[in-house]
């Protein structure tokens, strides 16, 4: 690999590492003041230092959004973080309901030992 592709290569790096990570509600007030036409698309994405293309790819998104919650599909999909935290809980939930069903067969058999009627 020659120097100036190494450059290049650490460049991209860094690029992606401090890439800017926009919010739902950035995203919405950008797209906003886009839709009210105050000023160019290409001025206000200048101003905020995006692109755009990614602009019009927010717009089209909310435009999209909006169109589903007005013909009242309000099913969303699940991104991939949140299903790995529904997952995880998920997995903690059973390893608490397998703990809570062993302490209930320990204590049920420590009862039995003690002579007691367990199916009361």
């Amino acid at each position: 690999m020659s120097q100036s592709e190494a450059v290049e290569d650490k460049v991209r790096e860094i690029r992606r590492k401090t890439r800017r990570k926009y919010s739902a509600e950035e995203k919405i007030r950008i797209v906003l003041e886009g839709l009210r036409g105050e000023e160019s698309i290409a001025e206000l994405c200048r101003r905020e230092g995006i692109a755009p293309n990614l602009y019009y790819s927010w717009s089209k998104e909310f435009l999209e959004a909006g169109k589903r919650r007005l013909m009242g599909d309000t099913k969303r999909q699940a991104t991939s973080g949140e299903v790995r935290s529904l997952r995880l809980e998920n997995s903690q939930l059973k390893e608490l309901v397998a703990d809570l069903s062993l302490k209930n067969v320990v204590l049920k058999k420590s009862l039995a030992g003690t002579g007691e009627d367990l199916d009361q």
